[in-house]
């Protein structure tokens, strides 16, 4: 079984290698990750300028590893469609620091990177854990080739959100099998002046919790490790029903206009 691993905090992050050593003991590895920090970035992808590869050495024995000057989409695209010369049967992205949960799932470079292999029907696990600071890696580690032993046997691909807290084993409160919450951020904006021209500065407020039950974000705050399912039809049915006449009324306004 050969095993892709990326992530969006970067090459030398520490997750990324705790992660890779775990999956060892299930698969072939081989790193393709950033060379630098791309949290926040989402899916996004390098179009308008070329991308540079570097091979580094590898701690690890056996694993190959590569330093991609890209996004983490970049990252699996670049592997899948030039890097890696056989199948990727599985793809793992993390692991984080800092959850994402709820509608952070859309600005993600973790969830960005599993939905490229997703998107090529590679089964891809985005997997996290809350904190940014003195994390416990530990039991994501050991959850990593757990999953990946169980993902083998579904008889098609799956994308799945993986978040667990902070804690050691015995101060998890179980797993759930959760939904997408409510967890935005009040972003504030810091003007600043470099001595030619005023700059502006996206910061992230403090989350505002919406901690519904069945959700990621109730689970979360509850202690538990959440496993959320993901699918990438954004289509509201609420919102097709709320519009039902508008394409008409569009069509009548526009031939009046002719």
């Amino acid at each position: 079984m050969r095993i892709l691993v990326t992530n969006d905090d970067g090459f030398y992050a520490r997750g990324l290698w705790v992660m890779a050593k775990a999956l060892r003991e299930v698969g072939d590895v081989v790193i393709v990750a950033p060379d630098r920090e791309q949290s926040g970035v989402g899916s996004s992808m390098s179009l308008s300028h070329p991308l540079r590869i570097k091979e580094i050495k590898s701690p690890l024995s056996g694993v190959k590893s590569y330093s991609v000057e890209g996004t983490p989409a970049d990252c699996v695209i670049l592997a899948l469609g030039h890097l890696l010369d056989t199948k990727v049967d599985l793809l793992f992205s993390g692991i984080n620091e800092g959850v994402n949960l709820g509608d952070d799932v859309l600005l993600s470079g973790t969830v960005g990177a599993a939905l490229q292999g997703y998107f090529k029907g590679i089964p891809s696990v985005a997997l996290s854990v809350g904190a940014l600071i003195d994390l416990h890696f530990d039991v994501a580690a050991r959850m990593a080739p757990i999953l990946a032993r169980q993902l083998r046997e579904l008889p098609r691909e799956v994308l799945l959100n993986v978040n667990l807290p902070n804690l050691p084993l015995d101060q998890i409160k179980g797993i759930e099998f959760t939904k997408l919450g409510r967890r935005s951020f009040g972003d504030r904006i810091e003007e600043g002046h470099d001595g030619k021209r005023p700059y502006y500065w996206i910061r992230r407020g403090e989350p505002e919790w919406q901690p519904y039950d069945g959700t990621d974000v109730k689970a979360f705050i509850e202690d538990k490790i959440s496993i959320t399912p993901l699918y990438t039809d954004l289509t509201s049915p609420e919102a097709l029903s709320l519009v039902e006449g508008l394409p008409s009324m569009i069509m009548d306004s526009l031939k009046k206009q002719d």
